[in-house]
C-alpha cells in the first residue's frame, strides 16, 4: 500500500521556522517529483513547493521564495519543507504528494498525504 505520511506541523509564532517532513512508502519514489501544496479550509489546493528527480531542481510559488527550501533524501524516500520567516497568511494544511509530471498542478500528482496543520500566530 503506497503511502505518504506528513509530519512536523504546529503552532508557531510569525517570523519562526517549522520543517515539515514527508516519509513515503510502499514503493520507492526516486524517480516521482515531490511537491508540497497548501490548503485553507473553503479554498483550492495551492502548490508551494516541488523537487524533480535527482539531480533534484526545484520549483517554488512566488509567495514562498527566499523563505521555504524544498529538499528530498531519495534514500529515505522522504522529501523536507524548511519553511522560516512564517507569516500569519501561511497558516494552512500542508500536503505533500507525488507525480511523474513536473507541474505545479494539483490534478497532475497521483499520491497524496493526510495533510498536516501549520498555524502561524500573528
Amino acid at each position: 500500500q503506497v503511502q505518504l505520511v506528513e509530519s512536523g506541523g504546529g503552532l508557531v509564532q510569525a517570523g519562526g521556522s517549522l520543517r515539515l517532513s514527508c516519509a513515503a512508502s510502499g514503493r520507492t519514489f526516486s524517480n516521482d517529483i515531490m511537491g508540497w501544496f497548501r490548503q485553507a479550509h473553503g479554498k483550492e489546493r495551492e502548490f508551494v513547493a516541488a523537487v524533480k528527480r535527482s539531480p533534484g531542481s526545484k520549483l517554488y510559488a512566488d509567495s514562498v521564495k527566499g523563505r521555504f527550501t524544498i529538499s528530498r533524501d531519495n534514500a529515505k524516500n522522504t522529501v523536507y519543507l524548511q519553511m522560516n520567516s512564517l507569516k500569519p497568511e501561511d497558516t494552512d494544511v500542508y500536503y505533500c504528494a507525488a507525480s511523474q509530471k513536473t507541474t505545479g498542478w494539483p490534478g497532475d500528482y497521483d499520491y497524496w498525504g493526510q495533510g498536516t496543520q501549520v498555524t502561524v500566530s500573528s
